[in-house]
């Protein structure tokens, strides 16, 4: 190492560049930075090194080794350390860290924006001329983690319509593959503007995970529900009637309508069998749906009777959207609101394809909702709340 006071460190610069050109400007970095970084902490510490005197502010303590990216490669410096309780960090070095910091969050943000982390290392490699693995981008996603996790436990407020939903992404759990249920939550607020509530990560659709999802949101100050909509998910049913009691529930009709051709026994009559139920929700009140589903119930049951039986059964529970004011009925009749939500995860998730543990997909999920969530806070009203329309009964 060239010690700061060594009269030969410029010749020896010199020397480098003279014989070996712009190859070896590495070195010649690695030795004026070493040297600028001990006369900063001689200037800190007002003494040289070993020098004897009373103005001395403290102690050098040595060096700390740190490899620092470059464009001309790594480069492995001395960072010089003090003690005697003095805090110092080189200046030379303070933008890189501002500048590395800098870059860790792109990465984050290029990995939330649906930028495989395959792709995110290339463009590293070209910018700053070197390599980061995917680990290192899995990880400065990772930083993101604190923030999301506040933005996921906010305080909530009075939120008279619920949506819900779940979909599901492969996971790496225990060296297998597996199926991991990402439950969603969205509100409908009393200003009419919709909200994303909450998100939750497990490895099923159990009750217990509906219901400790469904706790979370009372805990955090959700309130003054009057409406929930969502699709029949399994465990759904109890943990809903145990947190949400005597809270009206509509099952989604488009979810409804596809779930219907599972019974239907032939082919051709799929178009016939979607008709029939598309005619009974469009029924102008719920009389007139009733009657519309015992007429088509009566009709099926000679061609398809388990399709009868199964629409006698399922399709009333399309109907408590009618107690809505009539303004609010089409939006609130379907899950459709958080169905165009699951598009939007679906087109950045499958860059991923799977993802490492539920940690890594709660990270990303989190974080485009939570971007979703700000268009809507700042964008138009999904709901006229001051409707004073009466319901079509």
């Amino acid at each position: 190492m060239t010690h700061h006071d060594d009269p030969d460190l410029l010749n020896t610069v010199l020397q480098l560049l003279t014989s070996q050109g712009s190859s070896n400007l590495a070195e010649c970095f690695r030795l004026l930075l070493n040297e600028a970084m001990e006369q900063e902490r001689s200037a800190v510490l007002q003494a040289r090194p070993y020098e004897r005197c009373e103005g001395r502010l403290g102690h050098a303590n040595g060096f700390k080794p740190k490899t620092l990216a470059t464009r001309m490669g790594a480069v492995e410096l001395r960072i010089p350390q003090v003690r005697d309780g003095i805090d110092f960090y080189p200046g030379a070095l303070e933008r890189g860290v501002r500048s590395e910091q800098a870059l860790t969050l792109a990465m984050a943000e290029m990995y939330v924006q649906g930028v495989s982390t395959r792709k995110v290392s290339k463009i590293v490699e070209e910018l700053c001329g070197h390599a980061v693995s995917s680990t290192q981008v899995s990880a400065c996603a990772a930083k993101l983690d604190v923030q999301l996790q506040l933005w996921r436990e906010r305080p909530l407020g009075a939120c008279p319509y619920l949506i819900f939903d779940a979909r599901y992404e492969k996971v790496r759990h225990g060296g297998l593959l597996v199926d991991c249920a990402v439950l969603i939550a969205i509100g409908i607020g009393t200003d009419g503007k919709r909200t994303i509530l909450g998100v939750s990560v497990a490895l099923s659709e159990a009750e217990a995970h509906w219901r400790e999802f469904f706790s979370a949101l009372v805990t955090r100050g959700l309130c003054g529900t009057q409406f929930i909509v969502s699709d029949a998910h399994p465990g759904m049913a109890a943990a809903r009637q145990a947190v949400f009691p005597s809270v009206p529930w509509q099952r989604c009709q488009f979810h409804l309508q596809q779930n219907a051709q599972a019974y239907v026994p032939r082919l051709e009559m799929r178009a016939e069998v979607a008709e029939s139920i598309r005619s009974i929700f469009t029924s102008a009140d719920l009389a007139s749906a009733q009657a519309r589903l015992k007429e088509r119930v009566i009709f099926h049951a000679k061609n398809a009777p388990k399709l009868a039986a199964w629409m006698e059964l399922n399709i009333p529970q399309g109907f408590a959207v009618y107690a809505l004011p009539s303004a609010h009925q089409r939006r609130m009749r379907t899950s459709n609101a958080i169905e165009r939500v699951n598009q939007e995860l679906k087109r950045r998730t499958r860059v991923a394809a799977l993802f490492p543990n539920e940690a890594s997909l709660l990270r990303l999920v989190s974080a485009l909702l939570c971007e979703q969530n700000d268009e809507w806070s700042t964008g138009k009203i999904y709901l006229n709340m001051n409707s004073t329309e009466p319901p079509q009964t």
